[in-house]
């Protein structure tokens, strides 16, 4: 837990996904964004836990795949926050996404990762003790901590950004510039991802 801590407060690339949400669509789309991918989280720490991740991580093709169909999603939704047209909304007011889209623009984000699915994989294993028994039991237990701890800092950070922004909420430069913010973001990770190296 100490471990996880540390790691979790440390903003990362799912922070800044939620903060971006957050600061441009508000505190429930922050929240339910926080939900999307905490859920891809643990369905990644349950693939480590039974091995399947492994399947990816060996396989260079997967590996790129996968890396580059995440990658060019969320270039698609930073181009898309870009473009997105001023034209309808009223002064003050947010144009809001379904939360359903919300979801799974975020799950889909965070499954598409194969960082997460490297870091589950080469993380939890440290504290998991063999001479105990059943270790996938163990991975599954740690995943689900981690995941219970990370539900709660992503969601801090989600209440801040939309906080700030809520403050700003009247200020029609604010909320442009809060656009230009949430697609930059989404460009920048993608690239990032896109530049994830394959090697093992």
């Amino acid at each position: 837990m100490g471990a996880a801590l540390v790691l979790l407060l440390v903003p990362g690339p799912a922070v800044l996904y939620i903060t971006a949400r957050s600061a441009s669509q508000g505190r429930l789309a922050g929240l339910v964004s926080v939900l999307a991918i905490e859920t891809a989280n643990f369905l990644q720490a349950v693939a480590a836990a039974l091995g399947l991740s492994a399947i990816l991580l060996s396989s260079a093709l997967a590996f790129d795949v996968v890396k580059y169909l995440g990658a060019a999603y969320l270039i698609y939704l930073g181009i898309r926050k870009l473009l997105a047209s001023d034209n309808g909304e009223v002064e003050g007011t947010i144009r809001r996404e379904s939360l359903a889209r919300i979801y799974w623009q975020g799950f889909a984000v965070n499954i598409l990762n194969p960082k997460t699915a490297l870091f589950f994989f080469a993380f939890l294993p440290q504290f998991v003790d063999p001479a105990k028994g059943n270790v996938i039991g163990q991975n599954l237990l740690l995943g689900a901590v981690f995941v219970g701890m990370a539900i709660v800092t992503d969601s801090l950070y989600s209440l801040l950004a939309s906080s700030l922004a809520g403050t700003l909420a009247g200020n029609k430069g604010f909320q442009k510039g809060g656009r230009y913010f949430a697609g930059l973001v989404y460009i920048g990770l993608g690239i990032t991802t896109a530049l994830t190296g394959s090697r093992k």
